[in-house]
C-alpha cells in the first residue's frame, strides 16, 4: 500500500509541474506580464501540501503493523482527493485566485483532510486503542483543527479571496514541520521493516 501510494503521489506531483507554463521572455518581469505568478504560487502551495500528506502518510504507515480491506479503501479515498489537486491548483492559478476556483481548491483541501482522518481512523480501528500509533497520535488536535480552518477558508473566500488563501496557507504552515508525534513514542523495534 505504501509503495503504491508513493507512486501515485509522485505521478500527481509530476502532472502538476507539467501544468506550469513557461513565461515569454528571459527576465523575471515575464512572470508578472504573463500573469504566471498566480499559477506558480498555487503550484508552490499545492506542492507543499501534497508533500506534507506524503510525509505524514509515510510516518503513519511505518507505525502500522497490519492493514485490512477497509484501510485499503480509505487509502484509495485519500488518493482520490489528492489526485484532484492538479485540477484545483490549475483552476485557481489560471483565474488569479478568483472566488469560485479558490473556494473549490478549499473543498479539495477539506476533502483530503477528511480522507486522511478516515484513513487514520481505519488504521487505528484495525490496530486497536492500545497500539503505538494510537498512543503517538494522542488527541490529534492538529488533525482535528485542519478541517475547521479549511471550512473557514472556504467561507472566507467569498468575503475576500485572500482570506481563504491565507487560511489554506496557515494549515500548510501548521503542518510544514513533519508530524513528530510518532518519533518519541515509537521505537525502532515497533516499526515495521521496509
Amino acid at each position: 500500500m505504501e509503495t503504491f501510494s508513493d507512486g501515485v503521489i509522485a505521478i500527481l506531483l509530476t502532472i502538476m509541474v507539467l501544468e506550469l507554463k513557461v513565461p515569454h521572455g528571459g527576465h523575471l518581469s515575464a512572470l508578472n506580464h504573463d500573469h504566471l505568478w498566480a499559477t506558480f504560487f498555487s503550484y508552490i502551495l499545492s506542492f507543499i501540501t501534497i508533500g506534507i500528506y506524503w510525509n505524514n502518510h509515510h510516518h503513519m504507515l511505518r507505525a502500522t503493523e497490519r492493514i485490512n480491506g477497509g484501510v485499503l479503501w480509505a487509502n484509495l479515498h485519500l488518493l482520490f482527493w489528492l489526485s484532484l489537486f492538479s485540477f484545483a491548483t490549475g483552476w485557481m492559478g489560471e483565474n488569479h485566485f478568483a472566488r469560485t476556483p479558490t473556494a473549490a481548491y478549499g473543498v479539495v483541501l477539506l476533502g483530503a483532510a477528511v480522507a486522511y482522518f478516515i484513513l487514520q481512523t481505519a488504521i487505528l480501528r484495525e490496530l486497536g486503542p492500545g497500539s503505538a500509533l494510537a498512543l503517538a497520535l494522542g488527541r490529534d488536535l492538529k488533525g482535528k483543527l485542519s478541517p475547521v480552518i479549511y471550512t473557514a477558508g472556504i467561507v472566507l473566500t467569498f468575503v475576500g479571496r485572500w482570506f481563504g488563501v491565507a487560511a489554506y496557507a496557515v494549515v500548510a504552515l501548521m503542518w510544514l514541520v513533519p508530524d513528530r508525534r510518532l518519533a518519541p513514542t515509537l521505537t525502532e523495534g515497533s516499526l515495521r521493516p521496509h
